[in-house]
């Protein structure tokens, strides 16, 4: 027959009636008696017969109205049809939905700092203390969050008072603690939604600038503080099935199965997390740092001039610093070690990997809990969808 979208209106609606019903009736095979899939298979072709001639517009809409008739009398109606179409569409988008994420592209959101400034965690700056600072009003604040993933809090005292007590991280969602926190002047306390406390200290309490006792005036800000959300991007998860991940890529792994050395380390690693750090040492190899920190793999060191280390190994400054490029701090596993006179090195087993956070004083990683299994990888980064930043789509290295 023609192509479709050349053909009448007529010839075009005859053709939707034959599939459906074609549909229908191979769904229905096995409830049906012979006789009713008889009926309906030969007004199916008599209907085809009618396109396939050219037949008049009148003859071929008397055979759609023929094959309708015998539909309804022979088929079994379905309940509710129009909620089934919906929910077969839906079912099969979630489908589609979950194959991409599975095999191709994984939505992947950054908590911590631990990549930071190639890719940023949760950032919190206290306004309070900044005469000029200002909290938008609604629109600007709509913006601020739909477009930089920006989220104000902003408290003005009603009268003089103190901060009374300041309640514990309450976590409600994965990434959303309630902190309440008690003023003298109020019986009920405030409640202030905002990101969780990244290592369970009092975070919160140095980035909002409240402390237990502090006194305000009427009409001052009790707390004044703005959070960024950390970058949200997607995990290619197509690359590494062809390919090993090459030194110097980030990665994004599966903790389960990785747990800290409990003499050495005090606290566990969650099994339930992805965590994302860039690539240093690979299997077989022996890794070791110092006090310049600059890696060095079996004995070679590491610097600017390797590839994807170049902004690494770009710093200056003598001390480490939160947040800036600084190498890699020798701490854990690579720390100095007295009895030897020198620094530690740990040899990575065949099949795993030593991977480490560019944040190098605030980050936990494999100095300290050591090498992660190949399989536990799941892919790499590739595009930064959301806030927009800097670092939106392909903008980091």
């Amino acid at each position: 027959m023609t192509l479709r979208w050349f053909l009448s209106s007529t010839v075009r609606h005859a053709m939707d009636v034959h599939k459906h019903v074609r549909k229908l009736l191979s769904a229905q095979m096995d409830i049906l008696s012979p006789e009713a899939i008889a009926a309906v298979k030969v007004s199916l072709k008599d209907l085809e017969t009618a396109m396939d001639s050219n037949a008049s517009n009148e003859t071929i809409n008397g055979r759609v109205e023929e094959l309708e008739r015998t539909a309804n009398s022979r088929l079994k109606p379905f309940p509710n049809p129009e909620w089934r179409e919906n929910i077969e569409v839906f079912l099969v988008a979630i489908a589609v939905a979950m194959a991409i994420r599975t095999f191709f592209l994984q939505p992947f959101k950054i908590p911590t700092g631990s990549m930071q400034p190639t890719l940023y965690g949760v950032t919190v700056k206290n306004l309070k203390d900044e005469p000029n600072s200002k909290v938008p009003g609604a629109w600007g604040r709509f913006v601020d969050v739909a477009a930089y993933g920006t989220y104000y809090h902003e408290l003005i005292a009603e009268q003089d008072g103190t901060v009374e007590w300041i309640g514990p991280a309450a976590k409600t969602a994965k990434f959303i603690n309630k902190r309440e926190v008690k003023l003298s002047y109020r019986a009920k306390p405030y409640t202030i939604w905002c990101t969780p406390d990244e290592d369970g200290s009092h975070r919160f309490e140095q980035y909002s600038g409240l402390q237990v006792g502090q006194s305000f005036q009427k009409g001052e800000p009790v707390w004044r503080f703005k959070e960024v959300t950390g970058d949200h991007l997607f995990v290619d998860r197509m690359t590494y099935n062809f390919r090993h991940p090459q030194r110097g890529e980030i990665i994004v792994f599966a903790t389960k199965g990785i747990h800290y050395d409990r003499n050495a380390f005090r606290e566990d690693m969650p099994q339930d997390q992805f965590y994302i750090k860039r690539l240093i040492g690979l299997g077989g190899e022996t890794i070791s740092s110092g006090a310049d920190r600059h890696i060095r793999i079996n004995g070679l060191r590491l610097d600017a001039s390797t590839p994807r280390f170049e902004n690494l190994y770009s710093f200056t400054n003598s001390v480490g610093a939160d947040s800036q490029y600084s190498g890699h701090t020798p701490v854990g596993y690579l720390d100095y070690n007295e009895e030897m006179k020198g620094f530690q090195s740990y040899v990575i087993h065949p099949k795993h990997f030593f991977a480490m956070g560019d944040n190098t004083v605030n980050s936990s990683d494999s100095r300290y809990w050591g090498e992660l299994p190949e399989d536990n990888v799941i892919g790499k980064p590739c595009f930064i969808y959301w806030p927009i930043s800097p670092r939106f789509g392909w903008g980091y290295r």
